[in-house]
């Protein structure tokens, strides 16, 4: 009998896509090269690859993957009110990243936290642009007014990707675009990959405006005790203006998400109510199995990063 070709390789990536564990890193790091090609791309490939329709369709299975562990994976419900007031609530005693550092981190480590958040930090606030488009209204204006602070408020020295990346460069870090992907675990890879899920699909516009409600609401205590780990190892002011810039603007913007953009949305559409609980959770999932990784390799004496920071 004659053996039959195998498959093209379009038709077997789905099949190993839909088998793979959905936050491990071969997942995670293919989702986010599918990802980057919607941002700056890559040198050398094309940019039609884009939309390169056997592409698509490994990214569908990723995200299918990835989306239906996310979905199993917290309580779900529609109080958005309650999810909403618990991100006001500070724990009397703080145990995650921030407080570490603030409290008793060091460069090293401080290094290494910048290098994680790098893969977001310097394209902050491009995800969360796709929402957009998916608004009308109040909800829009107010999105569009976060943004605009977010993206320098018109001044191209203060969009605040380009401040994170003079605060890399304050702390002996390369500031170049994706320098650090091969260095961050799937559980880094995770919290930037929901971001462009959430803002590629329409039909996770809710859950959109639920994550970055979270951003905003939680930035500026977090901001606050980064900024005090930074002046406390002796930074250079240009590594904390990134972090004071983002305390008090945040603190608005914690107001403009709740309130004017959410608020309008739910009003226009109260069946979206559980998406956006939804997109709070998930936020808040992925960002503690995030701390938990940091946090269990500080505590071995390890380094959080897959490879060494020299390399």
């Amino acid at each position: 009998m004659t053996q039959a070709p195998p498959p093209a390789p379009s038709a077997l990536a789905p099949q190993w896509a839909r088998a793979a564990d959905p936050l491990g890193e071969d997942l995670q790091l293919s989702l986010y090269l599918c990802y980057e090609l919607h941002y700056r791309g890559f040198a050398g490939v094309a940019e039609d690859w884009e939309w390169q329709p056997d592409l698509l369709r490994l990214r569908e299975a990723l995200e299918g993957r990835f989306l239906a562990a996310l979905r199993e994976a917290v309580p779900g419900g529609a109080d958005v009110a309650g999810e909403l007031d618990a991100l006001l609530v500070e724990p009397a005693r703080g145990a995650g990243v921030t407080h570490r550092l603030q409290s008793h981190g060091t460069w090293e480590r401080m290094r290494e936290y910048l290098v994680h958040r790098s893969l977001y930090q310097l394209k902050e606030a491009d995800p969360q642009a796709w929402l957009i488009p998916r608004l009308v209204g109040q909800a829009k204006a107010s999105l569009v007014a976060v943004e605009f602070d977010e993206f320098g408020a018109g001044h191209g020295e203060r969009v605040h990707a380009r401040l994170f990346a003079e605060l890399m460069a304050g702390a002996g870090l390369d500031p170049a675009y994706g320098r650090y992907v091969d260095h961050a675990p799937a559980a880094t890879l995770a919290t930037v990959n929901l971001m462009s899920l959430l803002g590629l699909h329409r039909s996770l516009r809710g859950a959109m405006a639920g994550h970055f409600a979270v951003l905003e609401i939680t930035s500026s205590p977090g901001s606050q005790r980064l900024a005090r780990a930074l002046e406390r190892l002796g930074a250079e002011p240009r590594c904390v203006r990134f972090f004071t810039e983002h305390i008090e603007a945040d603190a608005v913007h914690e107001q403009l998400m709740r309130r004017c953009v959410i608020g309008d949305f739910l009003a226009r559409e109260p069946d979206q109510a559980a998406a956006v609980a939804f997109g709070v959770q998930v936020t808040n999932y992925l960002e503690a199995r995030w701390s938990d990784r940091l946090l269990t390799a500080w505590d071995a004496d390890r380094s959080s990063l897959r490879l060494p920071l020299d390399a």
